[in-house]
């Protein structure tokens, strides 16, 4: 292998691990991250993971459209502890809610609902940590 290869080999290598170690440096190793599609064309997303002896839960909306009005409540354990109204904003189409709560004893259940005003299109994700 000439001295270019090798040294070109060693750039790709050192690009793919410094990408990976930025990818875990988002998610940890101890959060959990669960995707799917809502009654539309919309797409949700939410993590939950381990904060400082609490736990930080995020949720996110993805519709690609800039503007809309959607209604949302975010349950743990089944008890609401945030609610609230957010609009889609740019350049993505898209918003996000995040909170940190307790953590309960055993496992935590988590629930985010989101619905659209105009098309009544809803979104429903869970995740358990």
């Amino acid at each position: 292998m000439t001295r270019t290869r090798r040294g070109l080999v060693a750039a790709v290598t050192s690009l793919a691990l410094t990408g990976a170690a930025a990818g875990a440096a988002v998610a940890g190793d101890d959060d959990v991250l669960r995707r799917g599609s809502c009654t539309g064309s919309t797409d949700w997303k939410m993590k939950a993971g381990p904060d400082d002896g609490r736990i930080e839960v995020e949720a996110e909306i993805d519709s690609n459209r800039v503007g809309q009005t959607w209604r949302w409540v975010l349950r743990h354990d089944g008890a609401v502890v945030a609610r609230g109204k957010s609009r889609t904003k740019g350049p993505s189409g898209s918003f996000e809610v995040e909170r940190r709560t307790a953590d309960h004893k055993g496992t935590d259940s988590f629930r985010f609902k989101a619905k659209h005003q105009g098309s009544g299109e809803r979104c429903v994700g869970r995740v358990r940590l």
